[in-house]
């Protein structure tokens, strides 16, 4: 049996090819397992979000504190809160972080496709954020 306690491994930095703003990773299991679901506690600071993206085999987030935003192409931008539960299907592109004024904090949920757990776009722009 493994216990790894959260805020035990190292941070990282999102970089800035696939977020905008200060958004903060902490690997929970499988970081480098290439066939094997991964997690991650990912911290966005207010305004932070990440790129449009897509996860060949779908993503589960679970907010765990904050106020966050999510959109799906060519939907509306949802508000997310505390214990909220959100699927992205397969290939479903979109993007998710914090609201304008209040940090997010989720736990993002992916299994790895051939090696393969996301693609990254474009980022997303001030206008679609605000809109």
């Amino acid at each position: 049996m493994d216990i790894i306690r959260a805020g035990s491994t190292a941070s990282g930095t999102g970089p800035a090819d696939w977020f905008t703003g200060t958004v903060r990773i902490d690997t929970l299991f499988n970081p480098f397992d290439k066939n094997r679901v991964q997690g991650a506690h990912v911290t966005f600071e207010p305004g932070a979000r990440t790129a449009w993206h897509t996860h060949p085999l779908g993503q589960t987030l679970i907010v765990t504190s904050g106020l966050g935003r999510v959109q799906r192409d060519g939907g509306p931008i949802v508000e997310i809160h505390p214990g909220d539960v959100i699927w992205f299907a397969p290939m479903e592109k979109h993007w998710h972080g914090a609201s304008p004024k209040t940090a997010l904090t989720h736990i993002a949920i992916q299994e790895v496709d051939n090696g393969k757990v996301v693609d990254w776009m474009e980022h997303v722009t001030n206008d679609q954020y605000s809109a």
